[in-house]
């Protein structure tokens, strides 16, 4: 995963995006060259984001991990959409028995689809409706151990049996949802949900 800063050079990165992008214009013999030689001075400048692989059999020290992590990628960056992305692929490639990762945005009054690892999922999901809509209603994290036994839930993925949701909350508004699923029956317990809201308060905070 390659983290470029907003204040890195992007030079070479809109020359190399420029090219690859289809534009003819002005093309010279070596453009493709021009182009990667601007892409690695650009990462050079900007040097990477280090995606540390963390340890679950110890939840506290492992979130802790992950929130230092999250913290370095939403420093700077007040886009929540930005910042989603990042934070749906860093818990994606750092949580164990996930098959979905992501976040619902509150867009006029109902939960829309935002930045999300797994399967194609539900766009729209109206307040107070499944195990997301109840925890935009309530502002309160809603762990459910078993999906099928959730009044109301909504089958976005068939492979999913557990579910954990966290809302977004900025200085008493609500922005939207943190929500993750997996195939494995009690896969969130208290430690996960400590967590998992520490990193939702990270979220929150660093968006505008």
């Amino acid at each position: 995963m390659t983290f470029f800063p907003r204040s890195s050079s992007r030079g070479g990165l809109r020359m190399a995006r420029k090219v690859f992008a289809g534009d003819t214009t002005r093309r010279k013999p070596g453009h493709r060259a021009f182009a990667m030689d601007g892409m690695r001075a650009a990462s050079h400048i900007a040097g990477m984001f280090d995606l540390k692989q963390v340890d679950f059999a110890d939840k506290t020290t492992a979130y802790a991990e992950l929130e230092k992590q999250l913290r370095s990628l939403v420093h700077g960056e007040p886009d929540f959409i930005a910042n989603c992305a990042n934070a749906a692929a860093l818990l994606w490639h750092s949580l164990p028995d996930l098959n979905w990762a992501g976040v619902y945005r509150l867009v006029d009054g109902e939960l829309v689809l935002g930045p999300f690892q797994g399967k194609p999922a539900c766009v729209r999901i109206k307040l107070g409706k499944g195990v997301c809509g109840t925890a935009a209603a309530t502002r309160q994290t809603v762990l459910v151990p078993n999906v099928h036994e959730f009044p109301g839930h909504i089958a976005c993925d068939a492979a999913s049996n557990s579910e954990i949701v966290v809302p977004l909350v900025k200085h008493s508004r609500l922005l939207g949802v943190l929500d993750l699923d997996s195939p494995r029956f009690n896969r969130f317990d208290a430690a996960d949900q400590a967590g998992l809201e520490k990193l939702a308060a990270v979220l929150a905070a660093a968006s505008a």
